[in-house]
């Protein structure tokens, strides 16, 4: 400061002679006017530079000594005053670009694994109708009962599993759920070659492969949406990217082990209308690879953070019971959060609810085309096309809320949309349900009809999800996800009951 007010005494000085000098030379009223004012506006631009400078070269410092507490864990984050706040814009700005590909790329797989059970038994419904040919209603009735099955023990399994979060290790559940899911669909490959039995052993068998990997889904979903939330938001948006991509790779799988397979070779025997053991045990082997690849990625990601699945001392799979060190989470009362989320859960719980009925139209609707047209139109083909267009629009529908403009965040305009998509229903009833013909007489309609379906479910879905954070406290965002991933399979949970009446 001495520096400066030398610097700003010479000016002045200077300032003074100069105007005398000036004076000699101008006439009276410019000396008035614009003399003076000429010295003052120069040294009022002089000290602003330098108040500039000053407070600059401040900034610069503070900003270095704020940075030396970032790395400190649980630190008192509003004690540090304007440290604190120099310091979360910054790690809010950068944080996006912070991407690790790898990881980025196991929790997409993660989602794909968490789903992928779910779609390979409804796009392989060609395949269990050769199985239960012979019993009518069991032909009849076996995707409900699938689905049926499916939800309820999911829709059990988080409910236990929400009832654990004081001392949940969710490492641990995501790598049981991934192991649960390569045994049971290895023995499911194997039941397509091996176990030759009538129709009912045979759905007793298929509903206990579904118990299983519905209890793996829910140890997936409970552990992967909590798990991704020490790694940042993108990391969640790579979750809901494989979600939608579990749907369209099944389809495609289950369309491909077809064509690889020659027609006619089918259990049914006729004109290929069901898929034959051999592409059903490549479709399920694929399974298999899905969940033991994710698996070991799984390790790989946790070994870079220097996580092991039972603390630093603990062995690879024991009980779940010894893992306190994990950490605690805070319990939120679910009836809180049904008051605070009323309407983006009652949304998400109306739309998954009507989405149940889906399946149960896209596995009886036959295409209108007659039976020399190809075999894209042969049922064995044809069904697990509809079923890849269902979720190519619902992974539009997702992949859509990436653009905040489209994100559907009025709470009533949710329920409105929500209850708006029953008007599906007598669309799929005048497609050709079980080739007894069809009101518009085109598959493209019924196509259309799949497409948009699945896209509202995606989005409608996903705007509910997004926007359901915003009606909660800062500490009551994770258990707003678990919440509403539960309306969601209560949905599920319900639609599949219904779906027996449909």
């Amino acid at each position: 400061m001495t520096q400066v007010t030398r610097n700003h005494d010479s000016r002045s000085s200077f300032d003074r002679a100069q105007n005398e000098r000036d004076s000699h030379f101008q006439p009276s009223t410019l000396h008035s006017g614009r003399s003076t004012a000429q010295p003052k506006a120069s040294f009022s631009r002089i000290s602003l530079i330098m108040s500039r400078i000053v407070d600059s070269v401040k900034k610069s410092l503070l900003g270095r000594e704020s940075q030396s507490y970032q790395s400190i864990p649980n630190g008192d984050r509003h004690s540090a005053g304007e440290a604190d706040a120099s310091r979360d814009p910054i790690s809010e700005l950068e944080q996006p670009q912070k991407v690790d590909m790898f990881e980025y790329g196991v929790f997409v797989l993660l989602g794909v694994a968490m789903l992928w059970s779910w779609n390979m038994f409804m796009a392989c419904a060609t395949y269990f109708q050769g199985r239960f040919a012979e019993n009518q209603f069991i032909l009849t009735y076996f995707q409900s009962m699938i689905l049926g099955v499916s939800t309820i023990v999911n829709l059990a399994v988080m409910i236990y599993l929400s009832y654990r979060q004081s001392s949940a290790n969710y490492p641990y559940r995501i790598c049981i759920s991934l192991v649960l899911n390569c045994v049971t669909f290895t023995i499911l490959a194997l039941s397509t070659i091996m176990f030759r039995v009538s129709a009912v052993p045979y759905l007793v068998f298929t509903l206990f492969s579904v118990f299983v990997a519905a209890a793996s889904t829910g140890f997936s979903q409970n552990g992967v949406f909590a798990f991704v939330n020490t790694f940042g938001g993108i990391y969640t948006q790579a979750i809901m990217t494989g979600q939608g991509v579990a749907g369209v790779l099944p389809a495609i799988a289950q369309i491909i082990s077809v064509l690889l397979v020659p027609s006619g070779t089918g259990e049914a025997g006729e004109d290929g209308a069901s898929a034959s053991p051999k592409s059903a045990f490549l479709y399920f082997m694929t399974a298999t690879f899905v969940s033991g690849l994710c698996l070991c990625l799984f390790l790989v990601l946790l070994s870079r953070h220097g996580i092991t699945i039972k603390g630093q001392t603990q062995p690879l799979f024991t009980s779940e019971t010894d893992s306190e060190d994990i950490g605690a989470h805070k319990s939120v009362s679910l009836v809180l959060l049904s008051k605070k989320l009323s309407y983006p859960a009652f949304a998400i719980w109306l739309s998954f609810c009507l989405t149940m009925v889906f399946p149960v139209f896209t596995q009886a609707i036959v295409s209108t085309c007659p039976d020399g047209s190809g075999r894209a139109f042969q049922p064995d083909v044809f069904i697990p096309m509809a079923f890849l267009l269902w979720n190519l629009g619902d992974l539009s529908g997702r992949m859509a809320c990436g653009y905040d403009r489209i994100v559907l965040r009025n709470p009533k305009m949710l329920v409105a949309v929500a209850a708006l998509r029953a008007l599906f229903i007598p669309l799929y009833m005048m497609c050709n349900v079980a080739g007894k013909g069809a009101a518009i007489n085109s598959d493209m309609f019924y196509w259309l009809v799949q497409l948009g379906f699945g896209f509202t479910n995606g989005w409608l879905g996903t705007s509910a999800m997004v926007v359901a954070p915003d009606y909660v406290d800062d500490d009551e965002k994770e258990a707003c996800g678990g919440f509403m991933g539960l309306c969601l399979v209560m949905g599920l949970a319900t639609g599949s009951v219904m779906s027996f009446f449909v």
